[in-house]
């Protein structure tokens, strides 16, 4: 649980909202529920809403869902050997591999005690319920208290903005920041040259390309960082051995102090 609260809170308030959108844009609560539970890909699902209410087109739908989501063959490719091994609960790893959970199963360090599998499924599992629980009872706020709902939409932002921070907050240094600084400056050189309607495909492509081309710079740096971290753990480890070690000394001089005050007085 301490692992998946915050991507439990981060995806069902964001939830929430898209099931208020869902009731002010008058779908029946079927909806949410069977769209939450079965696209399970939150911002696809608020892109969903228009593409319901306007014309039937096949191919835009088709573009679009790859445009946001074309970020989920990455993270497949990524988590291959991670889920190898895991069984029948394989499909699902797979099908609820959202961005919050992509990012607690790739990155946790599993308990030797714990089986690897079961552990990111449950993680898999909370994350998936978390979704459709907001997106459900987002939709019943709405039927039970109506009001305004503009601005609702934002919180899908919000949510990738607060992703971008933590991550940024995690590395103190200028490399660890090379990712995010190159998806910052490609995003804003694709705007300014193709507009805010069709920036977002040639970003994707710019990106994907510009990854590719890093990736020896970027492993190698995330081996500093596993480096870096497992020296630091070693060093909690020698800390404590070496607090324990002294504890055990002072209770030692203090057995033989008794012991000494005790043949003084005899």
């Amino acid at each position: 649980m301490p692992y998946t609260l915050p991507t439990w809170a981060g995806l069902f308030f964001p939830a929430l909202s898209y099931g208020l959108l869902m009731f002010s844009k008058g779908f029946p609560i079927i909806y949410p529920i069977c769209m939450s539970a079965l696209i399970f890909a939150g911002s696809m699902e608020f892109v969903t809403i228009d593409l319901l209410l306007s014309a039937f087109n096949p191919l835009v739908a088709f573009i679009m869902t790859l445009m946001v989501n074309g970020r989920h063959i990455f993270y497949g490719l990524s988590m291959l050997d991670t889920y190898r091994g895991t069984g029948w609960k394989k499909p699902f790893l797979i099908f609820g591999m959202c961005d919050e959970t992509f990012a607690v199963n790739s990155s946790v360090k599993v308990p030797e005690d714990t089986d690897r599998g079961w552990f990111m499924l449950w993680i898999t599992l909370i994350n998936w319920s978390s979704w459709v629980a907001g997106a459900t009872l987002g939709w019943l706020i709405g039927g039970v208290l109506p009001f305004s709902t503009k601005g609702v939409e934002f919180a899908m932002t919000a949510m990738f903005l607060a992703i971008v921070l933590d991550e940024w907050d995690e590395s103190h240094s200028l490399k660890g920041h090379t990712p995010a600084m190159v998806g910052v400056l490609v995003s804003l050189i694709c705007l300014i040259i193709f507009g805010p309607k069709n920036f977002m495909l040639p970003t994707l492509l710019v990106m994907l390309l510009a990854f590719v081309l890093l990736r020896p710079y970027l492993t190698e740096l995330k081996e500093d960082g596993e480096n870096l971290s497992g020296d630091i753990d070693a060093a909690l480890e020698s800390s404590d051995e070496g607090a324990n070690l002294q504890s055990e000394t002072n209770h030692s001089d203090g057995i033989g102090q008794d012991a000494y005050r005790k043949s003084v007085k005899r």
